[in-house]
């Protein structure tokens, strides 16, 4: 399990005792991926109506950048390809 996953998981109340004994690991780490990979789906299409102005179209490009590198930290930091 991914590092960052397995903080949040004991964060939220699972153990290592708890995960061996009825076996959730697995389908934790599977829903925390679900999770993640909508929010990633969210940014990846989010879009921002800037106009037809080239201020409008610059003020886009950046904001489509900063986005692709928060999306790109999100799948570095839990394991995400």
């Amino acid at each position: 399990m991914n590092e960052r996953i397995q903080e949040l998981a004991e964060q939220a109340g699972f153990d290592s005792v708890s995960k061996v004994r009825f076996g959730v690991e697995q389908d934790l780490e599977k829903f925390a991926e679900l999770i993640i990979r909508d929010c990633i789906d969210k940014i990846e299409t989010y879009r921002i109506p800037v106009g037809n102005s080239r201020s409008g179209e610059l003020a886009c490009e950046w904001t489509y950048n900063a986005l692709r590198d928060i999306r790109d930290e999100i799948k570095e930091n839990f394991g995400i390809h």
